[in-house]
């Protein structure tokens, strides 16, 4: 029996943004980011001309590119008709604007050719304060954990440049039984079994934070209540 093809996406649009001051968040944010018609670099950090304005949370190597699947904001305009104006490319602050896949298409780890760049998915989204403030709703928080419409972040494995019309294509998949969609709920705190949270620790592509505090969830599970 063959395996099935390894998904293959396309880029829409590559943005990028600087921080600037925005109503209801404490911190500059470059969340307002905009599109670029021509190539971009990619760097170990991220795209040339991105940067971010709260490096506690945002930014470094495994946030170095963001990206968010077109094919969600379809969903979030019939979740919220009143705010459906506000979706569209570049409401979740993405980097990169993706048609042809989505959560339920791409794995944790998946490695991922854009242009020339390869880089790798390291982490699903978590909504924040930025995000209910430039949406201008405090519900868009609980609906992105819920709904799992999160968009995946992106460590770079080898630099390159990345261009409008690129593909986003995976040519690598060491966990198959991992799509992101199945790893949303887990997140959120919402599934898991000891053996998902044990696999999920010693996967070698999530972030180290995620499998710190996966680990720590099997543990307190194996101890069961007090």
């Amino acid at each position: 029996m063959m395996a099935s093809p390894l998904p293959s996406g396309r880029i829409t649009q590559v943005r990028i943004g600087r921080p600037q001051s925005v109503a209801g968040v404490a911190l500059p944010t470059a969340y307002h980011r905009q599109p670029v018609d021509g190539p971009v670099a990619v760097a170990f950090l991220g795209l040339a001309g991105d940067q971010v304005g709260n490096t506690r949370v945002h930014g470094g190597p495994d946030k170095a590119v963001y990206a968010y699947p077109l094919s969600g904001y379809a969903a979030w305009q019939t979740e919220f008709p009143d705010l459906a104006t506000r979706f569209g490319a570049g409401a979740m602050g993405e980097n990169l604007a993706v048609s042809g896949v989505d959560e339920g298409d791409l794995c944790l780890g998946d490695v991922i050719r854009c242009g020339t760049a390869t880089l790798q998915i390291a982490q699903i989204r978590e909504p924040c304060s930025t995000f209910a403030a430039v949406l201008g709703s405090k519900r868009v928080v609980k609906a992105m954990t819920l709904s799992g419409r999160c968009g995946w972040y992106l460590r770079v494995l080898e630099t390159g440049v990345v261009a409008p019309g690129d593909g986003h294509d995976v040519i690598e998949r060491p966990n198959p039984a991992w799509p992101i969609s199945r790893f949303t709920p887990i997140a959120a705190g919402r599934a898991g079994r000891l053996d998902e949270l044990l696999e999920l620790a010693a996967m070698p592509a999530l972030t180290p934070r995620w499998r710190q505090k996966l680990a720590e969830r099997a543990e307190q599970l194996r101890r069961g209540p007090f």
